[in-house]
């Protein structure tokens, strides 16, 4: 693996503050391979398609999705139309939801709300053109799969680097420090979020793609803060739940700012930016929130 062969596409919405630096898509292509890793919704494939075409891609070998989510995979049916030898790889579970997508789309207005209307609808995606990652080894591409920001999210990892979609949560470019904060909408459970980020460890990869956003290393180090932080949340979450003040996002973006170095760099990104990372933190407190209402009093203390 060579990452001069590695590119990035941005897939800014600008129809949408603070949508840049966020939505990505990574290709891979090398003179025996070419891949790309979650294309993105529908609303960007014009853009997506455009960056391929000045990259000089000419055929795709293999889509890989490291969840179903609608900003990741929702352009996947309709790329399939521009490059029909293309294969697909995703989790298992997710493998109905893409050949028959009404239920995702569903879910995905009702979680996204008109959000999801300006992704854009998901196109279903032929049971044939889906392979399992199984097929991928023999190229040295191995497939974990790694619940916690969704049941059907997995990593790939391609020599030293890991595509690591969400199991890190999101990342933005700071001048000082770092900022990387939590994604852990419903249904989110510590225990099954922080042995997905454990393994990841154990494989020790030098590399770190975050979907959203970039690539980082060292790996150990982001995936490792990221682990720290999913318990720091919850404990956080179970104070206020305990304490006389309401648990809101107000409340919660200020014990964050607090107690969360990284969270408390948020300040240092630009305004519209700050503003899509305060409206993202509702999902993840949703999911915490009733994460922590099902524990008894003892589990609680032991946070």
């Amino acid at each position: 693996m060579d990452l001069n062969n590695l590119h990035c596409f941005d897939l800014d919405q600008p129809s949408l503050e603070g949508f840049r630096q966020f939505i990505s898509c990574w290709l891979y292509r090398d003179k025996n391979l070419a891949f790309v890793v979650d294309p993105g919704p529908l609303s960007t494939l014009p853009k997506l398609l455009e960056e391929l075409q000045v990259a000089g891609v000419e055929q795709l070998d293999y889509i890989l999705l490291t969840h179903i989510h609608i900003d990741h995979a929702g352009g996947t049916g309709a790329l399939l139309k521009a490059f029909p030898e293309a294969k697909v790889v995703c989790h298992p579970q997710g493998v109905r939801h893409l050949a028959n997508p009404e239920k995702l789309w569903q879910g995905s207005q009702q979680v996204l709300g008109k959000l999801a209307e300006a992704y854009g609808e998901i196109i279903p995606v032929a049971a044939d053109k889906m392979i399992s990652s199984d097929q991928l080894e023999k190229l040295g591409i191995r497939t974990f799969q790694t619940p916690g920001h969704a049941q059907h999210h997995c990593c790939f990892l391609f020599d030293e680097l890991l595509f690591g979609g969400e199991v890190a949560g999101v990342h933005a470019v700071v001048e000082q420090g770092i900022y990387l904060r939590p994604a852990t909408p419903p249904r989110f459970l510590l225990d099954v979020a922080t042995d997905s980020l454990r393994r990841m460890i154990t494989l020790r990869p030098r590399y770190l793609v975050i979907a959203h956003h970039g690539l980082v290393e060292p790996a150990v180090k982001y995936l490792e803060i990221a682990s720290q932080q999913l318990r720091l949340w919850v404990r956080g979450v179970v104070e206020l739940t305990d304490s006389t003040s309401p648990l809101n996002e107000e409340n919660f973006a200020r014990w964050l700012q607090k107690n969360d170095p990284c969270y408390a760099n948020l300040g240092q990104l630009d305004a519209d930016i700050q503003k899509r990372e305060k409206h993202f933190l509702g999902n993840s407190l949703r999911g915490m929130k009733e994460f922590v209402d099902q524990l008894d009093p003892e589990q609680r203390r032991s946070l």
